[in-house]
């Protein structure tokens, strides 16, 4: 199955993954980047890996690639 992860440097928190996100498995955490921005971070037994946020995100933010088992 395949989940999305996130490279919190890169995190602008414009929030369009949160918007987009089919299953809301994506939330804000309180947590500044190197550049003082909050970031998102992957609920991931709500992620179904659809890569609605790798295609919405501005600032490619998002991996989604086959989870291990």
């Amino acid at each position: 199955m395949s989940k999305a992860y996130v490279d919190p440097a890169r995190c602008k928190a414009c929030e369009l993954c949160i918007a987009f996100c089919p299953k809301q498995a994506i939330e804000m955490t309180n947590h500044l980047n190197a550049a003082g921005y909050k970031h998102v971070q992957v609920i991931e037994e709500k992620c179904i890996g659809c890569g609605i946020c790798y295609t919405v995100c501005p600032d490619m933010v998002f991996t989604v690639t086959e989870q291990a088992r």
